[in-house]
């Protein structure tokens, strides 16, 4: 039985080694090796995983099945003060893919998102992402491209996707 918890700064290490076991296969044929290592360190760093926690208003929700953390997603309500949720993060390790546990993960931040009231849920997702495919399943549609520009002249190439609540 897979159940969600939520994650506290304790868990901050088992969240970076899902990130670091999980990005190299997501991103590995879209992103060269030392964009998605700087993304990492960006994303991931202690620090900045500790202020999103306590200071950006991020939630974040493991995915266990008995002791084994499968996976993680972190959102937030009120996103740049609208009514909607934004779902930041969502990874599954490589094993725990295609088992349900990203819909599991999803389901309870909806259920969340409308308990807040919220009347949308948001997120970006890489253009070439094969999640790109699983969010249109969950009922998101694309209502923006955002191309973002980070240091070292690195880009992401997103579109940005909502699912009406």
């Amino acid at each position: 039985m897979i159940t969600i918890t939520t994650a506290t700064t304790v868990d901050i290490p088992l969240i970076q080694e899902i990130a670091h076991k999980t990005w190299p296969n997501t991103y590995g044929e879209i992103l060269s090796t030392a964009q998605i290592d700087y993304m990492l360190e960006l994303f991931y760093a202690t620090d900045a995983l500790v202020h999103n926690m306590t200071e950006n208003g991020h939630h974040f929700l493991l995915a266990k099945e008995d002791t084994i953390c499968l996976g993680f997603a972190s959102y937030e309500h009120h996103y740049l003060s609208q009514n909607k949720t934004r779902l930041h993060k969502i990874y599954m390790l490589p094993e725990a893919q295609g088992k349900g546990v990203g819909k599991l993960l999803l389901d309870k931040i909806e259920s969340l998102a409308k308990r807040n009231k919220s009347n949308a849920l948001s997120l970006n997702v890489n253009k070439f992402n094969k999640a790109f495919t699983f969010y249109q399943k969950m009922g998101f549609e694309i209502v923006a491209e955002e191309d973002l520009k980070l240091d070292h002249g690195y880009l992401m190439e997103d579109y940005r996707m909502e699912k009406k609540l």
